[in-house]
Formats: C-alpha cells, structure tokens, sequence
C-alpha cells in the first residue's frame, strides 16, 4: 500500500477498522485478538510500532525478523487462531522507523483466538463467547455472506473424490513436509480446511459447498449448483465461433489444471532469468488468471466463468460480489477475499499465493512476457484482459485536477461509443474528464493496451488524426 494512504490511516486513529499496538521489541499478547476481530467482523488494518495515540515508535531493527517469523508462526497454530489464517506483513519505513502493517480481511469463517470469539466494536475487541446469541448471529452472517459456507446435510463422503484428497495431501505436503493434512482422513480434512460446518442456529451440520466445489464428483457438483461450469475458448481463425474449446464441469482442483493445460497447449511459454532461477513467465501470470476466476468468483451468480485465447489477447470473466467498480489501479487498491476459505487450499497446495499478489504479479510478469501491461476491471462481472502483443502508448500532457476513474458501466458505454472509430477529445468529452494526462494514463492507455481499444493509425500513435476503436 502507498505511503500516502497508510500515514492518512495512521493520522485518523484507531476505529472499528484500525488498530495500532507498540510492539517495540515483541509482539503485543493481545495482538491476535485484533486480528481474530477483524476476520470475524468487517476486516481491518494492523499496524505494529505505532502507540495508541497514534505515534510512530518503531520496532527495534535486531526484533523484525523475529517478531515477523512469530506473527506468521502464530497464525498458522490452530491454538492460538482457529481456524488458521494466512496473512502477509509489510514492512513500511514512516521518519526513518520500520513498522509493520497488516491488512486482515473479513473472513467467511467464525474464529477463534485462544479458544475465544473475539468481535469487533469502535471500543476495541470484544470477547462473545459466552453470548450465545452474538455468536449465532455471527454464524448466520457469514453463512449468508459467503455463499462457499452454504451446508448441503446430505451430500455424502462417499460423494467426493478419495482420489481429489490425496493430490491435495501431496501437493499440502510439498508446500510443507510437516503439514498436519498429511496424517488426516478424509472428513478430518474437509473440518480442518473449514469445509465442513455446524449451523448452529437449525443445528444442521455437512460438507459445504465449497468442500462440494473442491472435492465433488461432476454429479454431486452438478446437483448442488447446476449453472457451475467454466468455458475455455481458442479464437483465433474462426473468430465467430471458436478454433477449440473445453467446456470445465469438473471439481475446482482439476479444473485449475485443465486450464493450464488449455494454456500450455495454445500460448507459447517464455522463460526468464530470476534471481539465478529460471522460470516459465506464461504459467507465473495465467496461474494466476486460472486460479482467479475459479476461487474468486460469486458462485451464486449463473453467469459462467471464461477464459478466451484470441490472437492479441488473453480474456478472461467471472461472476463477482464487488467492492468497486471500475479499472483497478495495483498500485493503490486493497484486495477482498470473494471466497477465503477455497483460496485457503488453494494456497495451502501452492496453486495461489497470498491475497492480492495476483494482481501484482500479472502486471510484473506481462511486461517481460509481451511488453503491454494488464487491465483488470472490477464490478458485477470481473474482467481481465492480457495483451499477448505489445501496443504503442501516446505521450500525454499535463492539464488539471485528475477526475474519478470511470464506473464498470461506464466503460461498457464507452466501448459501445467507440464501435465507430473516436477522437481522444470525443472519447473525453463522452466521459466529462477535464485531465488530458490522467485520461490518457487511467483510461485511454490501459484500453489500448489490453486490447479493448485500438488505433485507427498504429503506426503513427502521435497523429493528429488519431482515432480510437472497439
């Protein structure tokens, strides 16, 4: 997160979503009940070396890498936060001193710290476990919230694939050779991944239907969620219809690595030189792809997930719960969890890595991989768009105050504006931005280059007589 932004958190306080604890040289003993609150209540953002009133202490340069490997060993033990949680710490130098930040996500999921539920108030963390009906309504939030925690009593063991579990236990186990699924039966798995719950409230208790999800037959998948399947389409010659297509019906897992397939199978791989290690740039930025529109999609929605291989693109869609709208800037945005118990096997089986690197790391690795950089746009149906070639960008001009990033809709209307080929100043008249230099920096450029825009003269980007397409 920018520096700017996190002073601005800093400066406001502490609230409902902000919580500050001195850990100068170890971690605050009631750290982790600001974090159990925050997973069980909204979210929020922790930051460590900074007091009550809001002052910057810092943490003692010799204590980071200590209180940093006890934060995440905490977080992994099932005693102190049940269930375990997989959270990230920043680093942020504020008047030369280093503090940690923390963003904790709302989670789908009621935990526990220390064996208690803790929520969260503007006075701080509370304790409700022994408030019945506190933790029932908690329970009843997140069950309605998520729709990954919905409880089908009937769905049986027999159901699931015995062959899902054991590539998950293999693939746990590479991750970490101690990893406690290692040892775990079937149903001792689907509990300990969160993928088997009690309603407390009408006392019913099953596989969920993200344990459905992630481990079902096509059968039980079918019959618990009917619209569920995932399209990967090659367009190239036939650009009316497709050139191949495989049409996913399948549980999550193999259906992560049957779109990986589709990619090695259509997409050239490019290899590069990391830190001494060699790596695959394509399988680093369409794992990430692959995995986004299987796990963070609102599986409540009919609308089918898509994958779409064309000659200068990559696109892709899914179903989602947004929390905004618009293109996303991966400089300045923070990252919701649409499903945080399946992205949890997910990284527990090393498919994903933490909330919010996905973005991040598409945006690195197409710049090697096609030298054009991504567009993600959030809203009811998440979009991204990969450019597979790289595009010309206009040089822009300083003008004034930047404006608001165009609405999901709004660009839908803009494209729509521009099936017949517009000038820069149409298309930024069309919207009501006065900032020619943000325009073409947040608007026209990204367009351009993921493909959702192109140029009447490419070859002249700078042409007065420039115009723009869909």
């Amino acid at each position: 997160m920018k520096i700017e932004k996190i002073n601005e958190m800093i400066n406001g306080g502490e609230g409902i979503t902000v919580e500050f604890k001195q850990s100068k040289t170890k971690l605050n003993r009631d750290v982790f009940k600001s974090v159990c609150a925050f997973l069980n209540r909204n979210g929020g953002h922790l930051f460590l070396g900074v007091n009550d009133s809001g002052c910057i202490v810092g943490i003692d340069p010799e204590e980071i890498d200590k209180m940093k490997k006890d934060f995440i060993t905490s977080m992994n033990n099932p005693l102190k936060i049940s269930p375990t949680f997989y959270l990230s710490v920043e680093e942020v130098v504020i008047d030369g001193k280093i503090i940690f930040y923390i963003f904790v996500p709302e989670s789908s999921q009621v935990h526990r710290c220390n064996g208690k539920i803790y929520d969260r108030n503007e006075d701080g963390d509370i304790d409700i476990t022994a408030n019945t009906n506190l933790v029932s309504w908690m329970y009843i939030r997140k069950q309605g919230s998520y729709t990954e925690n919905r409880i089908f009593p009937f769905a049986e063991l027999s159901e699931l694939e015995n062959e899902v579990f054991n590539k998950v236990r293999k693939l746990a186990v590479s991750q970490r050779p101690d990893h406690p699924w290692k040892t775990m039966d079937n149903l001792e798995l689907l509990k300990s991944a969160g993928l088997y719950l009690k309603d407390l409230q009408s006392g019913k208790e099953g596989i969920t239907l993200g344990g459905i999800l992630i481990f079902g037959n096509e059968q039980l998948i079918q019959a618990a969620l009917p619209h569920y399947r995932t399209d990967a389409i090659l367009r190239r010659e036939d650009t009316d219809r497709y050139d191949d297509r495989d049409d996913i019906r399948t549980n999550l897992i193999d259906s992560y690595e049957r779109l990986m397939q589709f990619v090695a199978k259509h997409l050239n791989d490019k290899f590069y030189l990391e830190k001494d290690q060699r790596i695959n740039i394509r399988d680093k930025i369409f794992r990430e792809v692959a995995s986004n529109i299987l796990i963070h999609r609102e599986f409540a929605n009919p609308f089918p997930a898509k994958f779409i291989i064309e000659n200068e693109r990559v696109y892709a869609e899914n179903s989602n719960k947004a929390h905004g709208h618009g293109i996303i800037d991966p400089n300045n945005y923070s990252p919701f969890p649409k499903n945080p118990t399946i992205a949890k096997v997910f990284k527990e089986i090393g498919f994903v890595d933490e909330l919010g690197s996905g973005v991040r790391n598409i945006f690195k690795y197409n710049r090697i991989y096609s030298g054009a950089e991504p567009v993600f746009i959030e809203g009811d149906v998440f979009k991204t768009v990969i450019p597979l070639t790289p595009q010309a960008t206009p040089q822009a001009t300083p003008q004034a105050t930047p404006q608001a990033t165009p609405q999901d809709d709004r660009i839908a209307e803009l494209l729509d504006f521009c099936k017949t080929p517009k000038s820069r100043k149409e298309i930024q008249d069309f919207l009501e931005i006065k900032d020619r230099e943000y325009f073409r920096k947040k608007i026209l450029n990204p367009l351009i280059n993921g493909g959702l825009l192109k140029m009447t003269k490419p070859e002249a980007p700078k042409s007065p007589n420039q115009k723009y397409y869909s």
